[in-house]
């Protein structure tokens, strides 16, 4: 049988990313966290996690921080049916995409967080990547680009969040007087989210631009808007970020016949419980009312 506070530990040090904030969230000693990872590992007989150079689970330690999630959410069922177990508050550990938190996530979730109590757990990365979180064992959800859910989960097309170019004003005229031009793309900075800003590079290929281009680096979706708002280059933005800026002609739209439609997935663990379902229904329903419809059904659950 499993031994629960071992299982305990090892989400821990994976949550918190360490031994010493894994042992603060247990309120235990550093050394009392490493031996039960230990003796997990003993029992098992092989490890569970890396820890150089970065603390990561291994395929083992992935399948039992998967195990250990969907435990933690059953056992919340039971409690909201059973009180006299002991307290029902329940806390989810998401992934979602710096944009969707940044626009609709919020208002979206807030109604469900206050009926239902719940509290969020949640990291935040680029909707490409966020799925290796749920791969690893790390949240109960997230919200990501990519329809084919991992084995063991299931995803629902939740909606499409269209980006558009903007840039300010005067940026515009300085850099884009003649249109997006190729000589414009290779002279005018572009801000990326980060090195690996694929949506950037998605709208540079449609214009069959492939150069080198100066660009800045910003990894915060409100970092974003105020630089394009400052003038100090150009991004794609969210449609529902920028309609109170374009009102006020702080920004302008300087390719509007190129937007980038992105489509958005919940990924969800199949067998999480009531809690899991009944936030799904709920962002499906919120999508409508934040998000434009979703293009396509994603692949069935694996």
């Amino acid at each position: 049988m499993l031994d629960y506070k071992l299982l305990e530990a090892l989400a821990a040090i994976v949550d918190q990313g360490g031994f010493d904030r894994g042992a603060q969230q247990l309120n235990l000693t550093q050394s009392a966290v490493s031996q039960r990872i230990k003796l997990l590992e003993a029992r098992l007989g092989q490890p569970v996690v890396v820890r150089t150079p970065r603390l990561t689970p291994t395929p083992l330690g992935r399948r039992l921080l998967n195990h250990a999630q969907q435990v933690r959410l059953l056992e919340h069922d039971l409690l909201d049916k059973i009180p006299a177990l002991g307290v029902s508050t329940q806390r989810l550990r998401l992934a979602v995409n710096a944009d969707s938190l940044a626009t609709w996530w919020a208002p979206a979730l807030g109604d469900f967080c206050h009926r239902r109590g719940v509290l969020l757990d949640l990291v935040v990365d680029d909707q490409e990547v966020v799925l290796r979180r749920m791969r690893d064992g790390e949240v109960a959800g997230c919200i990501c680009s990519t329809a084919r859910p991992v084995q063991g989960a299931q995803a629902r097309a939740i909606g499409t969040m269209r980006y558009q170019v903007m840039a300010s004003p005067d940026f515009a005229e300085r850099h884009f007087a003649e249109g997006v031009t190729h000589q414009a793309l290779g002279r005018a900075p572009g801000i990326l989210y980060g090195p690996n800003d694929r949506l950037h590079q998605r709208y540079l290929d449609a214009h069959g631009f492939k150069d080198p281009f100066p660009h800045h680096l910003c990894p915060s979706s409100e970092g974003v808007l105020q630089m394009v708002i400052a003038g100090i280059g150009y991004a794609l933005i969210p449609e529902c970020q920028t309609a109170d800026t374009l009102r006020l002609s702080q920004l302008v739209d300087i390719d509007p016949k190129q937007p980038l439609d992105v489509p958005l997935y919940w990924h969800y663990w199949r067998h999480g419980g009531e809690l899991l379902d009944a936030l799904t229904a709920h962002l499906l329903s919120a999508g409508d009312n934040w998000l434009r419809p979703p293009q396509a059904s994603p692949a069935a659950a694996i």
